[in-house]
């Protein structure tokens, strides 16, 4: 009976490394044959794009460095939230509505791998084909929104690009526009209130009026207070005559007489006056005027609120009217004329480079652990 001697350490890693090689060198031949000869080809077409805004604030600066903004006062939000929109399944449904992208992408005429395998797909996953061939990268330094589009001929690539620019521009459109319509409905309903405010501030003083009879409060008490300065100067005046006469009349002559009961009648109708003015009871002149300021004062207010927010609406209506955001092409959509999708050799070569590292790896790895068995 003849004993076959068991491989040496040395033979079974010259076994393993050929099999593990000679697995990837298959892989990497089945995935030339794919990648060169299967594989249908992509066209791509291209866009860029910017967002403008139609509008400028009217207390803005024409300087030299808003010249300059105003070539890209889109903004990085209007372009980001433009992108997030283009890559959206509400895009997808219009472009699939408009090009019958389902039918397209799952064509059987085009190979297994890169096409979808049914047309009546879940729309998950039919949003992640999308994405698949959809790309759009926003330029940081230089605000430009690149899109790209995939397609299995020229024509319905660029269609899909085109939609996504026009649709794109009515969408921000649309954003804008309801913004300026909720602002403006809001500013007209604050000055529907305030008017109501207003109207209610100035019947308030009309009522306050009817109420004292009194048009002005305030010149009322002006008057008095004239008549009482005038009472005044007449007792100084009868007084000094009084002096006067006392120096070379007796105290109970009928002059003296006279002007004492002049005096006594100026100084009850100057205490008759006053009391209009101020008193200890409360209902006086004084008290009065200080209410009619008061209401004068909210009426005064109300109706400055109320201009302000007629501006505001004005100025809110106009800039309605003005607040456009243009998507504006940089580059049109272009019609491919050569299949740049999929880079056939450089997927052939780096499919084989990395098949041939994995090998690599796995061998050893295979050889550090028969090394520790044996």
């Amino acid at each position: 009976m003849t004993v076959t001697p068991p491989q040496s350490l040395s033979a079974r890693i010259a076994t393993s490394a050929f099999t593990i090689l000679g697995a990837a060198l298959i892989s990497s031949a089945f995935a030339a044959v794919y990648w060169l000869a299967i594989a249908s080809d992509r066209y791509v077409s291209e866009a860029h794009i910017i967002i403008q805004r139609t509008d400028l604030a009217g207390g803005q600066s024409m300087d030299f460095s808003s010249l300059l903004g105003m070539a890209n006062n889109g903004g990085r939000a209007d372009q980001l939230l433009l992108r997030d929109y283009l890559l959206s399944v509400d895009m997808l449904k219009k472009l699939d509505a408009a090009l019958q992208l389902r039918a397209h992408f799952s064509d059987s005429q085009h190979d297994p791998i890169s096409r979808m395998w049914q047309s009546d797909t879940s729309m998950e996953r039919f949003h992640r084909h999308y994405l698949s061939r959809v790309n759009i990268e926003f330029d940081e330094y230089a605000g430009v929104l690149q899109v790209k589009a995939q397609a299995y001929d020229p024509n319905t690539a660029q269609a899909i690009v085109r939609i996504l620019v026009e649709e794109g521009e009515r969408f921000m459109n649309d954003v804008a526009r309801k913004l300026a319509l909720e602002q403006v409905t809001f500013l007209e309903t604050q000055v529907a209130q305030m008017h109501d405010r207003a109207m209610r501030a100035r019947q308030a003083v009309l009522s306050y009026q009817n109420k004292k009879g009194l048009v002005s409060p305030q010149a009322t008490a002006e008057n008095i207070a004239g008549i009482i300065a005038k009472l005044e100067a007449q007792r100084t005046e009868r007084e000094t005559q009084r002096s006067a006469l006392q120096s070379y009349l007796v105290a109970d002559h009928p002059n003296i007489i006279q002007i004492n009961q002049q005096v006594v009648a100026i100084e009850k109708q100057i205490a008759q006056e006053e009391a209009k003015l101020v008193s200890p009871n409360g209902k006086t002149l004084n008290r009065t005027i200080e209410e009619f300021q008061r209401l004068e004062m909210e009426a005064g207010f109300t109706q400055d609120v109320y201009k302000t927010a007629l501006i505001a609406l004005e100025k809110g209506r106009v800039e309605a009217i003005r607040t456009l955001k243009k998507v504006s092409l940089l580059q049109s959509p272009t019609l491919p004329e050569y299949a740049l999708e999929p880079r056939r050799f450089y997927n052939t070569l780096v499919f084989t480079l990395v098949a041939l590292i994995l090998a690599g790896i796995v061998h050893l790895l295979m050889a550090i652990v028969r090394d520790h068995k044996d």
